[in-house]
Order: structure tokens, then sequence, then C-alpha cells
């Protein structure tokens, strides 16, 4: 298992050792770590029909996603609520910014593009069976894990040339505080959901240390755990920034390290743009900072507990 772990680990840390100066190679890179997210979605869905049973599996993984968003959203909305109580981080009547680059809608759109992906996966793979190709689910996973590679690889190099020096987030306390309530009330989650899911300590662990980085947690465990259960980590991180894209506006001036906090790791992309929005310029350093830690923190996380 530890041979595993270290086979994923090592692109990702590949790519973080790799420098990037030239502004279009950076746009090559997010462009291919979107393709990259795309394309193993797609086979999420086209390996999930090589499953017996299929409307029984995807039953059981809509349920369980179910029962884990509703284990994790009250203890990391309890712990932020928390937090935001003792924090001196209160923006009040923070100036806004007119016009941000992406509506509450087109964001939630975006979001829900990529579970249609999932989607038309199952359906091609449904369309395969029918035309007698029954190999397509197996060639699916297989394919699947070499655009892992590629992708761990491109999201290490995203990590390394995102503009912030560590010194940078270790000196913002407001980000770390609200990263670290994130991280460990997720944990604490997952830890007790395991056994409601029928799953081991550390699997429970796993499916909680996405941290709403739902792309990236669905890929890894899916990978590790199958992808029923992968299916239902991307499920639930996706539930979450769906939530958080309704909960900010409403909470940002009153308890505004809920509103960052509970975006998790989208904090510093796809969630970035509403906190801005809503919250003003002064949430958004607090924001990406608590965002890249938890991106940061999540990919080796998930794989370390997957290797117990």
């Amino acid at each position: 298992m530890l041979a595993g772990l270290l086979l994923i680990l090592l692109p990702l840390i590949v790519g973080y050792l790799v420098p990037v100066r030239d502004e279009r190679a950076l746009a090559a890179i997010n462009r291919g770590v979107n393709f990259s997210v795309y394309a193993i979605l797609g086979l999420m869905g086209v390996s999930l029909t090589g499953l017996e049973d299929l409307g029984g599996q995807l039953a059981r993984m809509g349920g369980q996603a179910a029962l884990l968003f509703a284990v994790i959203t009250p203890i990391n909305l309890a712990a932020l609520w928390w937090l935001s109580r003792r924090s001196r981080l209160h923006i009040g009547d923070s100036k806004v910014v007119e016009g941000a680059p992406t509506s509450k809608l087109a964001a939630m759109l975006g979001s829900l593009a990529l579970a249609g992906v999932v989607v038309l996966g199952v359906l091609a793979g449904l369309g395969f069976g029918t035309l007698g190709f029954n190999e397509a689910p197996a060639l699916a996973e297989q394919l699947a894990e070499w655009v892992l590679y590629a992708l761990l690889g491109l999201i290490g190099c995203q990590l390394r040339n995102s503009g912030m020096p560590l010194k940078q987030i270790l000196l913002n306390r407001h980000g770390l505080a609200i990263a670290t309530t994130v991280a460990v009330s997720s944990l604490v989650a997952g830890l007790l959901a395991a056994p409601l899911l029928g799953l081991r300590w550390n699997e429970g662990l796993a499916m909680a240390a996405g941290f709403g980085w739902y792309s990236l947690s669905g890929i890894l465990i899916g990978d590790q755990l199958g992808p029923v259960l992968g299916g239902v980590a991307f499920f639930n991180d996706l539930a979450r920034e769906l939530l958080a894209f309704l909960l900010i506006p409403l909470v940002i001036h009153r308890t505004t390290p809920l509103a960052i906090g509970y975006g998790g790791a989208t904090s510093m992309d796809f969630t970035l743009p509403v906190i801005q929005q809503h919250g003003g310029v002064a949430c958004v350093p607090i924001a990406v900072v608590s965002g890249f830690i938890l991106s940061l923190l999540s990919p080796p996380l998930i794989l370390f507990l997957l290797s117990l």
C-alpha cells in the first residue's frame, strides 16, 4: 500500500518542483487540469457501468453521499460558527465588489456540469454495452489511472506557481485558523460517519478529507476504493460547494469565517468570486490562503489515509 501511495504522490511532488514563469505555459497547465478532470469523471461514469446491479449501486451511492453530507455539514458549520464567535474577523460594511467575475448561478451551473459529465459517462458505458463492447469499463479504469497521474503532476505545478509564498500563508492567521477548523471538523465528521457507511475508520477519514475539492476527491477515492465510493466522495463535496454558493451571501457579514471556510478548498477558486462580490476585497487574501492550505493538504492526506 505504501508503494502505491508513493507511486501516486510522485507526480504531485514532481509537479510541485517545476517552476513555470511563462504565462502561456501556465494557461496551458490550467487547461490541462480542466481537461483531465472532465476526462477522468467521464471515464469514472463509464467504469460504473461495469458494476453488477447498476441501478442498486447508484441508489446506494446517492444514499451514502447524502448520509456523509448530513454528518459533515452540521459539524463543519458548528465548528466554523464557534470560530466566528471567537474571531476578530468581522468585515461589517466592507465595500463589496460590483460585477464580480462569476455570478452564483453561473458558478453553480459550472459545478453541475461536472456532475453531468459523470452521467454522460454512464450513458456512454451503457451504449458500449449494447454494442457488445463489454471491455469498456475495464479499459476506462486503466485509462483513468494514467490520466490521474498526469492530473496530479499538473496540480502540483499549479500549486507551486500559484503566487502564494509560504511565508505569506503562515503569517495570515485568519486563513490558517479557518483552514485548520475546516480540516479538523471534517476529519472528526468522517470518523463518525465511517461506521454508518460501513467503512473502516481510515476510509471514513479519507472520504471527508476532500474538503470540498470534489473533482479530485472523487478521482482519488475512486482509484483506491472503486467507482461507487468515488462517486460518494464526488457528490458529497459537490453538495458542499453548491450549499456554499447559497450560504455565503446570507452570512458573510455576520459570521465571516463561516462563510469563507464552508467553501473549503474551493474558496481559492470556484467560490472566491462570490466571496469577493458579497464580502469585499478584504476577504480575498483570507479566502485564498484558507483554500490554498486545504488544497495543498487534501491530496496527500487522502492518499496517506487510504494507504493505512
